[in-house]
């Protein structure tokens, strides 16, 4: 499939919207009941952006929004700076055609980029296909919460996934850089 990966633009952020909603609506990858508005959507866009965080849009040849990808902080506290989580949506028509692994690759690279040492997946509902996508990425498997959420009637596991970037905790980091707040 060809495609092509750059920064997600405001004009984006409806499909943004929509794509999430039936995450939301319809999956087990997002704990949220409600769809957030676009107006909610964007600025949690903005929010992450403007901290440096990447934001990655998949778009096919015809100029359609396929799915979306951001990294975020995963804790906020100083010293988990070089940890960073990543999202992952991808419209229902287009899964399974490996627009999340292109996706992930690209933020993997983006991250890395900035210095981040770590990337933790946090896959709500036990998603095999999330879980799957991640292994492709080399990432391990880092733990299970069972029962973490409710959600569609039934009881739900969150996967912790992770992956080093660069050299990962092999050296030290840059003390003197803040990744996420380059801004």
């Amino acid at each position: 499939m060809s495609l092509e990966i750059r920064e997600l633009r405001s004009g984006d952020l409806p499909a943004v919207t929509e794509i999430y909603a039936d995450a939301v609506t319809h999956g087990t990858a997002s704990y949220e009941f409600t769809p957030p508005t676009l107006d909610e959507m964007s600025s949690r866009h903005r929010d992450l952006t403007e901290k440096g965080y990447p934001y990655l849009a998949a778009i096919d040849p015809r100029g359609q929004l396929l799915g979306y990808a951001y990294a975020s902080a995963f804790r906020t506290r100083p010293a988990y700076r070089w940890l960073v989580e990543d999202a992952i949506y991808i419209h229902p028509s287009a899964r399974g055609r490996g627009v999340g692994k292109t996706l992930l690759v690209t933020l993997l690279d983006q991250c890395e980029a900035l210095g981040f040492r770590q990337m933790v997946a946090v896959i709500g509902g036990a998603s095999e296909a999330s879980m799957a996508v991640h292994r492709s990425c080399s990432f391990e498997l880092a733990g299970t919460l069972s029962a973490t959420g409710f959600k569609h009637g039934l009881w739900l596991d969150t996967v912790f996934m992770q992956k080093a970037l660069g050299e990962g905790s092999a050296t030290m980091p840059d003390l003197s850089a803040y990744p996420g707040t380059m801004r």
